[in-house]
């Protein structure tokens, strides 16, 4: 088979060297590759015929030869020295020139129109638009069935080998294409023959192209017999481990746990060697790919190699001096400790997570919190009596917001993983007395229905009311807020005896708050709280209190009375609302701050629809009436417009 010329290019080579790439004998969309059978469905040539020449019968050269070239300074030059651009109609022409099917489907002399999606898009795999490119990478597998099996080994994945220099979002759809390729090139007996664009598609600089590329591979490996893993796969995994770029390094990192299992015992401490020499590398990045696939590589190990080898990796790692290498270290604390005896956790890993508690960086200490649970779990209870809830204590009063915040988020899954018989007295002497920062206890309280059912509503009542009650006088607005949205939990959890006692009072006081968003929230508070207590506690407890802020001195209370009557009209009901807070909103209409009166306007559109028609003709009318008449334009407006709305004119 005589190659096409113009499959000569040039190309860079693995290590930045130029180099000519041998010329690939490409595919082409020609010779009963498929026919339309007597039912419209693809019949596929017999995989044994013979290869079909690059040349049509008539002499042309198939349209994988034509197609718009790229040049070679772009590293693919299909088509060079020749016409880049070919129109569909003489592509569609050579397509049938080619003789494509005989079969009843076949268009004759003019071409087979079945077969012209093939060719368009062979060609378009050269394309220079990306984005017809990209079209053409996603039906790799519409190509590769046209191909057949062997087509596809010989020339396609050849040329698709070549392709590592196009746009980042090509390679990584080809990424995940040949990761489901196996079938496509003869089955697990050929599964190799995908190795060569994976490999150069996961030394690549875009990490999510590498990444992608490495999933396929650990896909495609498992496809691999043990003589084929060692054979083709482990000397893969060597050379990326190996590679002058970190790219390749990092890359390698992923695989050695795949090909790990099913290697001869010779290769297995080949592939040890390797690892360890990867967590001792020279770049931060390849170390922290290696912390971060340290624990999954112990799961596949022998038990005393993951003593003798993994947790004196584990250990440097986790001494690493990049932070980002030593919190991957943590992560990998869990998988490692799931492996070890209680007597093996405390002499090989304790002393070196005790170190990751008060390590220096935050973000250390943050991973430590973040995996506690898992630790706990892995761990055991002696180990998390003895030393776990004094590291959980430290957290819990750490120097850093986030690492108390993480560490707030682990105290339900702690409590539930205590022993039952301990779980009361550590929860009650050892945790809620190190809960001091608002973080912490805001995320207590956000889980209390939790810790209800692990301490009782006694003691939680008489541990966490001090902490309630210095939450809702915290300095910090935000803080305030928090524990306000809190509120119909806890109100709920207490029920209503302990809540008139010990909480109403709050409630109250947040309506007269200094800030608005304090103000607002607090009456939100009081109308979800008269949905969980009911209208007669209202009408009892709240109502009344409310409606004396409407004499209050600071006009700004007095709207929030305002406020307040429209959240808890709806939750009262008609005969609440027009007994008691008609009238004082109604008196509120003679205020002589504007901004109460258009309130007031406001609020009797608000409660209008729950009033009765003799109250809104005798009682609402002639106020909004004379409110419309006012000399403030936007009490005029606003009465003007409740008039309309509640169709009062």
């Amino acid at each position: 088979m005589n190659p096409c010329t113009c499959f000569f290019r040039l190309g860079k080579g693995r290590r930045g060297s130029i180099r000519f790439l041998s010329p690939p004998v490409f595919l082409s969309s020609d010779l009963q590759l498929l026919q339309w059978g007597s039912e419209g469905s693809l019949n596929h040539r017999d995989r044994n015929s013979a290869p079909q020449p690059l040349l049509n019968p008539r002499g042309g050269l198939l349209p994988c030869c034509l197609g718009a070239g790229r040049g070679l300074g772009a590293g693919r030059g299909l088509g060079a020295g020749r016409e880049a651009v070919t129109s569909s109609r003489r592509r569609k022409n050579m397509a049938g020139a080619s003789g494509l099917g005989t079969g009843p489907g076949a268009a004759g002399g003019d071409g087979d129109d079945s077969l012209y999606p093939i060719a368009v898009l062979i060609d378009e795999l050269r394309n220079e638009d990306v984005q017809l490119r990209l079209n053409s990478i996603k039906k790799l597998s519409t190509i590769a069935l046209a191909l057949g099996v062997e087509r596809t080994r010989s020339e396609l994945l050849p040329f698709l080998t070549d392709t590592i220099y196009d746009e980042d979002e090509v390679l990584l759809a080809l990424a995940e294409q040949l990761g489901n390729f196996t079938g496509l090139v003869g089955g697990p007996d050929f599964a190799h023959c995908l190795l060569p664009p994976l490999e150069n598609l996961a030394t690549v600089e875009e990490t999510v192209v590498r990444d992608k590329a490495v999933e396929s591979l650990r896909q495609i490996s498992q496809e691999h017999t043990p003589v084929a893993l060692e054979a083709y796969f482990v000397p893969l995994v060597k050379r990326l481990a190996s590679g002058d770029w970190f790219t390749s390094r990092t890359s390698a990192c992923s695989l050695f746990s795949v090909c790990y299992p099913r290697a001869s015992n010779a290769v297995k401490a080949e592939i040890r060697q390797q690892f360890r020499s990867l967590c001792s590398d020279d770049t931060p990045m390849v170390r922290r790919a290696a912390a971060s696939k340290l624990g999954e590589f112990a799961k596949v190990l022998e038990l005393d190699s993951v003593k003798s080898e993994i947790v004196p990796l584990f250990t440097n790692l986790a001494s690493d001096e990049q932070d980002s290498v030593r919190l991957l270290a943590v992560e990998a604390c869990v998988s490692i400790a799931q492996l070890l005896s209680q007597d093996d956790l405390e002499t090989l890993v304790m002393p070196t997570l005790r170190q990751a508690v008060e390590d220096k960086s935050w973000r250390v200490r943050y991973m430590v919190a973040d995996k506690f649970s898992e630790l706990q779990k892995a761990m055991g209870p002696k180990i998390t009596l003895n030393d776990l809830i004094p590291a959980f204590q430290n957290l819990l009063k750490d120097c850093e917001a986030e690492v108390r915040a993480a560490a707030a988020h682990k105290v339900k899954e702690l409590g539930e993983n205590l022993p039952i018989e301990d779980r009361e007295t550590i929860i009650m002497n050892q945790i809620l007395p190190y809960i001091k920062c608002p973080e912490v206890r805001l995320n207590i309280i956000s889980n209390l229905d939790c810790v209800n059912e692990v301490i009782g509503i006694r003691q939680l009542s008489q541990s966490l009311l001090p902490a309630i009650v210095e939450l809702a006088e915290d300095a910090k607005w935000r803080v305030r807020l928090a524990i306000i949205e809190y509120m119909p939990l806890l109100a709920g959890q207490l029920g209503v005896e302990f809540f008139d006692e010990k909480l109403n009072s709050l409630c109250m006081a947040w309506l007269v708050d200094h800030v608005y968003a304090i103000r607002e929230a607090a009456t939100n508070n009081l109308m979800k709280l008269v949905q969980k207590f009911g209208t007669e506690w209202a009408q009892n407890t709240i109502v009344p209190k409310v409606l004396v802020m409407a004499n209050d001195p600071n006009y700004l209370h007095r709207m929030t009375t305002l406020f307040c009557i429209n959240a808890l009209s709806e939750a009262c009901g008609q005969e609440i609302t027009t007994k008691q807070m008609l009238p004082i909103v109604l008196k509120m209409a003679g205020d002589q701050v504007a901004n109460v009166r258009f309130n007031v306007a406001k609020s009797l559109q608000k409660i209008g629809p729950i009033l009765d028609t003799n109250a809104l003709q005798g009682e609402v009318k002639p106020v909004l009436q004379k409110l419309g008449q006012d000399e403030d334009m936007d009490v005029k407006y606003f009465a003007q417009e409740a008039i309309s709305v509640l169709a009062l004119a």
